[in-house]
């Protein structure tokens, strides 16, 4: 093992549709034989990581009876046991069945909506059951080809309705789990509702009970909208909202690619890791590091295995570079924030006399905008870092 092999200790996460995901798209055929949730947890422990999350369907097949249920999921948790994975996530599939063709919250129809309640009420139960602590929900299907179909306020106010009547009923039950929320801008809806991290962190202060409800930002979805994943996971860093994260790649302007984590973008992805991990001196996140990816249609078993290696991979190596970057003395010295005792203090919280001394302030514009900053310095050796030449 060498430093760059994942451990159990490192956070690292996956779910059952993306290591189980068997290769179909839909212009083709699936390439790979469905993996069992068995086979998956055996494998990924194998391959050094945390834990596994997963989508009610994804363990109890729809339909399944009680007694059905309660098989599978024992046999789930004694495999978890067994090879010492966690399931700290859980969600709910409220997307692929066909009575979501118009959304499940957001529905016109209110028997659809009931429905959406009574499947996520299951999905949660099953979480909990599992040990998860935290629940994400992704709207797949809340959204529009046309919104002549409904007033987007009206779609809104369903969201909410839904999401404080869950958290009430998930505070009635006595369940230690919060609950994060997942933006995508669209696919496969033509336009999804509260399609960035921005607007889902505005709707959280308009909930009931906004102290349980986070994000769960994922690199594909901002990225397809042409947006930086790394200010969007900053921004919800800042507001305390980061409950949880998915990681892949995407290239902008695509479908949602769900790429092996770092193989698009590395500048960004370097980014990222840097600001999760807190090298730069900020706080870090210590939630857990969720792969929402899946491998190359090209690939047999084996890739699979070799896919989700490589996400764990090139983050700890991704890692080892913002440390380095982060401990050297000209990065440091080109980033190191200038400071004034007599500015400084006037900026920070206003009073009438602050307002006085700063109206009286010298400043010369022409000198100061004449300063360069020296980035592309700065740029360049980041470059190089993320090269491994410095």
């Amino acid at each position: 093992m060498n430093s760059f092999d994942p451990t159990a200790a490192d956070r690292f996460t996956f779910g059952l549709w993306t290591v189980g995901n068997s290769g179909r798209d839909p212009f083709g055929e699936p390439v790979r034989a469905r993996i069992s949730p068995i086979e998956i947890v055996a494998k990924l422990a194998e391959c050094g990581a945390h834990g596994v999350n997963l989508h009610d369907d994804d363990l109890v097949p729809p339909g399944s009876s009680a007694a059905q249920r309660d098989a599978i999921v024992a046999a789930f948790k004694k495999a978890l046991a067994d090879h010492g994975l966690v399931v700290p996530m859980a969600t709910v599939n409220l997307f692929t069945h066909p009575i979501f063709k118009d959304g499940a919250f957001t529905a016109n129809d209110p028997t659809v909506r009931a429905f959406a309640l009574q499947k996520t009420m299951g999905a949660i139960e099953l979480g909990v059951d599992l040990g998860a602590k935290i629940f994400v929900f992704w709207g797949g299907r809340e959204g529009c080809e046309t919104d002549a179909c409904r007033d987007p306020r009206t779609a809104i106010v369903r969201m909410r309705e839904s999401l404080d009547w869950l958290c009430d009923w998930t505070r009635d039950r006595g369940f230690d789990l919060k609950f994060a929320l997942e933006a995508k801008p669209n696919e496969p809806r033509g336009d999804l509702y509260l399609p960035t991290t921005g607007h889902m962190l505005h709707f959280i202060t308009t909930l009931a009970h906004p102290e349980m409800v986070g994000v769960n930002p994922e690199v594909a979805h901002e990225t397809m909208a042409g947006l930086s994943f790394v200010h969007g996971v900053a921004q919800a860093m800042e507001a305390k909202k980061l409950f949880h994260v998915d990681l892949n790649a995407q290239r902008i302007g695509r479908f949602d690619q769900d790429l092996r984590f770092g193989s698009e973008d590395l500048r960004q992805a370097f980014l990222l890791v840097r600001l999760l991990e807190g090298t730069g001196g900020g706080v870090k996140y210590d939630g857990p590091l969720h792969f929402d990816a899946h491998a190359y249609r090209t690939e047999d078993d084996a890739g699979v295995w070799e896919f989700a290696r490589g996400c764990m991979r090139t983050y700890k190596i991704l890692a080892e570079r913002a440390r380095a970057f982060d401990a050297d003395r000209e990065v440091a010295a080109l980033i190191a924030e200038q400071r004034s005792t007599v500015i400084d203090p006037l900026l920070a919280g206003y009073s009438r006399p602050k307002a006085t001394l700063l109206r009286a302030l010298s400043i010369d514009a022409a000198a100061q905008a004449q300063r360069g900053l020296r980035y592309e310095r700065l740029d360049q050796l980041m470059i190089e870092h993320l090269l491994g030449v410095r």
